[in-house]
C-alpha cells in the first residue's frame, strides 16, 4: 500500500499533464463536434481549438458551476431524506398542506422523497 506522501508525489507529477491532457481533449472534441454540426446545419462558421475551449469554459460557468457538481445536489437529498425520516406522521401531513397550497402539488401519501 502506497502512503501519503507517495501519492501527493506522484499526483504532483502526473497531475498537471494529465490535466492539460484532458482540456486539450475536450477542446478538441467540442471543436471537432461543433465543425461537424452547426455549419451544416445552421450555416455557422467553423471555430478554432481556442474558441472550442472558450465556448468549453463558458459552458462550465453558464451550466456546470464552480465545484460541487453532484456531490453538492446527492447530499441535498441525502439531507431532506433524513429530515423526512425524521418527521413525525403530523409534521409529514403539514408539509403536504404547505406544498400543495404553495405549488399545487404535494408527495404522495407515504412516500419519500428520491434518494440521490
Amino acid at each position: 500500500m502506497m502512503n501519503r506522501k507517495k501519492k501527493f508525489i506522484l499526483a504532483a507529477i502526473f497531475g498537471p499533464p494529465a490535466f492539460a491532457l484532458f482540456i486539450a481533449l475536450g477542446g478538441e472534441v467540442v471543436k471537432l463536434l461543433w465543425n461537424w454540426l452547426l455549419p451544416g446545419i445552421f450555416g455557422w462558421h467553423e471555430i478554432s481549438f481556442w474558441q472550442a475551449l472558450g465556448l468549453l469554459a463558458l459552458c462550465r460557468i453558464l451550466f456546470g458551476g464552480f465545484g460541487g457538481g453532484h456531490g453538492s445536489r446527492s447530499g441535498m437529498r441525502r439531507r431532506m431524506r433524513d429530515r423526512w425520516e425524521n418527521m413525525s406522521p403530523e409534521e409529514r401531513e403539514k408539509f403536504r398542506q404547505a406544498c400543495q397550497t404553495r405549488w399545487g402539488t404535494a408527495p404522495p401519501p407515504d412516500s419519500t422523497p428520491a434518494a440521490g
